[in-house]
């Protein structure tokens, strides 16, 4: 991962860290239902932005590495790496 994601993604990650003590918080001192949902949904989107940039991030890198300069079997493990990634996003 190139430095520059590595730093927005972790920076990022931390924000999430702290919606999900909030969200913890929230349950805690007994708050109304929808306002618990509406934070966790908030979570899941900005994981989803991560899982995103990572993905990218691994298909602009990776994943042209090996289909640039990798064996034919290097090329298969990558695509078979990202079918398990998308199909268990699924389950």
């Amino acid at each position: 991962m190139n430095p520059k994601l590595k730093k927005s993604q972790l920076d990022r990650l931390g924000r999430i860290e702290g919606q999900v003590r909030g969200v913890a918080r929230m349950i805690d001192q007994d708050r109304y239902c929808i306002d618990v949902l509406t934070q966790l949904r908030a979570v899941r989107a900005a994981l989803g932005r991560v899982e995103q940039e990572v993905l990218r991030d691994h298909l602009q890198h990776c994943v042209t590495d090996a289909f640039n300069a990798g064996s034919t079997h290097d090329k298969q493990t990558k695509i078979d790496e990202l079918l398990e990634v998308l199909e268990s996003k699924r389950s």
